[in-house]
C-alpha cells in the first residue's frame, strides 16, 4: 500500500527517525518538500497520504483514485478539505497532545525572557557596563516576579490547561476568556468559570492564546483589545497568527502601551511578504518562526502517533479520525 508523507521535512531535520512508519504491507515514499506543481503527481497512486501543511482540496483529493486515508501531521485539519473527503469515503486523521510540553516550554520561555529582561542585559554584558558597574549587580531593567500575577488564557483546551497548570505551580492567579465564538462554559462541571474577554485582557499581567482560528476569532487581538490591557502586560500567542492584528500590536509595542510581546505565529507562513512584527525592531518584542511545537521529542512523536492512526486504520480502526 503506498504511503506518501509530503512534507517529512517539517517534522525532521534529520532528528526524527520515520521506522514507525514502515509498516507490514506499506510502500512508503518520504518527501522532504513537495512543490504544489508536483502534488497531483505525487498523490496520484497513492493510498495513504501523510501532510503536515500541504493543502489538500476537493479537486486533489477526487484526482487521486487509490486515496484511501489522508494522515495530518497536526491537530489542526483547515488544511483538508475534510467534507469533500467524506464524499469521497476518505477517512481524515490528525493527532493530538503530542506537543504539549513543548509549547508549555515555550510560553513560559518566552514570559521568562520578557520578565527577567534577559536580551537587555545580554546587552549591557556585551557593552561592558558589567565591567565597569561600582556594584556587583546590574538594577537597569526591572524585574517582576510571577508569583501572585495573573495569566488569562484564551483557548482552554490541551494546551491552554496545560499552560494553566505550570502558571499555578508559578503561584500566579489563572482566568480563562470567554473567546468569540465560544461563549459559554462547557458543560463540565470542573471546568473554570469563563471570563469575559474584555475584562480578562484588563486584568490580566499575561494573556496566552491557545484558540483555533476560526471567523469569530480572526483578528481577535486588535487596536481596540490592546487598548484594554496593563500598560505593563505580555501577550503570548503560539496559536494562530492571524488571532493578532500585527500593525496594532507593533504600535502598541512601540508606544509603550503594552509591556511586551512573544509571537511564534504570523498570519502568513513563511512570511514572504513580510510582516510588522517582523521589521520592527523592538526590545520588548520576542518573536521565533512558529517553533513552540518543535522540541525533538514533539516531532518524534507525532510520527510515531501517525504510525498508530495508520495501524488501527489497516486493522479497521478509526483512531484519530476526524471524519
Amino acid at each position: 500500500m503506498k504511503t506518501v508523507f509530503l512534507d517529512f521535512d517539517t517534522v525532521s531535520h534529520d532528528d526524527v527517525s520515520a521506522d514507525a512508519l514502515r509498516l507490514p504491507g506499506i510502500e512508503l515514499v518520504l518527501h522532504g518538500v513537495t512543490p504544489p506543481s508536483a502534488l497531483d503527481e505525487r498523490i496520484a497512486d497513492a493510498a495513504i497520504v501523510i501532510t503536515n501543511k500541504m493543502r489538500l482540496d476537493a479537486g486533489m483529493l477526487a484526482s487521486a483514485a487509490d486515496l484511501r486515508l489522508v494522515c495530518v501531521a497536526a491537530t489542526g485539519t483547515n488544511n483538508v478539505d475534510v467534507e469533500a473527503a467524506r464524499r469521497l469515503a476518505i477517512g481524515v486523521c490528525n493527532i493530538e497532545r503530542y506537543c504539549t510540553a513543548s509549547v508549555v516550554q515555550h510560553v513560559f520561555a518566552v514570559i521568562l525572557t520578557l520578565t527577567h529582561h534577559l536580551r537587555a542585559y545580554q546587552r549591557l554584558l556585551q557593552q561592558g557596563a558589567w565591567r565597569s558597574s561600582p556594584q556587583f549587580c546590574l538594577l537597569d531593567f526591572p524585574i517582576r516576579e510571577l508569583s501572585g500575577k495573573t495569566i488569562g488564557i484564551v483557548g482552554f483546551g490541551e494546551l491552554g490547561s496545560a499552560v494553566a497548570r505550570v502558571a499555578e505551580a508559578f503561584g500566579m492567579r489563572v482566568l480563562v476568556a470567554q473567546r468569540p465564538g465560544n461563549a459559554s462554559p462547557g458543560a463540565d462541571d470542573s471546568e473554570p468559570d469563563r471570563t469575559p474577554l474584555q475584562r480578562l485582557l484588563a486584568e490580566a499581567d499575561v494573556v496566552s492564546l491557545h484558540c483555533p482560528l476560526t471567523d469569530q476569532t480572526h483578528g481577535m487581538i486588535g487596536v481596540a483589545e490592546l487598548q484594554l490591557m496593563k500598560s505593563d502586560a505580555l501577550l503570548i500567542n503560539t496559536a494562530r497568527g492571524a488571532l493578532v492584528d500585527s500593525s496594532a500590536l507593533a504600535e502598541a509595542l512601540a508606544s509603550g502601551q503594552i509591556g511586551g510581546a512573544g509571537i511564534d505565529v504570523l498570519p502568513e507562513e513563511p512570511p514572504l511578504h513580510g510582516d510588522p512584527l517582523l521589521d520592527a525592531a523592538l526590545p520588548n518584542l520576542v518573536v521565533t518562526p512558529h517553533i513552540a511545537w518543535a522540541a525533538r521529542e514533539a516531532r518524534q512523536r507525532a510520527v510515531d502517533e501517525i504510525a498508530a492512526n495508520i495501524r488501527d486504520f489497516l486493522a479497521g480502526g478509526r483512531r484519530g479520525r476526524v471524519d
